[in-house]
């Protein structure tokens, strides 16, 4: 439950707020020399102002690569090449946009809750076999449902409260 939670924080990182953050690159793969590489290991990516990113390959003649894997990417952003380094402007965004991020935000969020519910049935359909099996009692078999319920209503908040933060992030000018 816990790597379901992480799993949506990393998510939200993905989603742009109208500030530079290196992890909105986190997704993207470039086709280095034949295979997709993630684009965090080909170069170095830095934010030298709020709304700007810099990206200075490792590997100068993957300049070009890096940059058609940014065009192609669903962040929107137009990379800016200057031969070395590639620079991406982050526009700020409208109210119309931030609200379709929190929307993209809502569908991880619900996502990730799917994701804790999913290993919230696996752990009691493991204890009602056990039960069936007759390993443990009926009575210790409710008690570790109710065990398991818990965690998983601790964990469905986490989410909601990563999800609440995130919504407030991209909300705020």
């Amino acid at each position: 439950m816990a790597k379901a939670v992480e799993a949506t924080r990393r998510a939200f990182n993905t989603i742009r707020t109208g500030r530079a953050n290196a992890s909105l690159l986190d997704k993207v793969m470039v086709d280095y020399y034949g295979s997709p590489t993630p684009l965090k290991s080909l170069a170095n990516i830095n934010t030298p102002d709020a709304s700007t990113l810099s990206i200075q390959p490792f590997d100068p003649s993957s300049v070009s690569a890096i940059e058609k894997a940014i065009s192609l990417s669903d962040i929107g952003l137009t990379p800016n090449n200057d031969g070395k380094i590639i620079r991406l402007n982050i526009p700020p965004l409208t109210s119309e946009r931030r609200k379709e991020f929190v929307k993209v935000a809502s569908k991880y969020a619900e996502e990730g809750r799917v994701s804790v519910r999913n290993v919230r049935r696996e752990g009691i359909d493991r204890f009602r076999k056990q039960e069936k099996d007759s390993e443990i009692s009926e009575d210790e078999s409710r008690d570790l449902q109710e065990q398991v319920q818990s965690l998983t209503d601790k964990y469905v908040a986490l989410v909601d409260q990563a999800f609440a933060d995130k919504e407030k992030d991209i909300m705020t000018v």
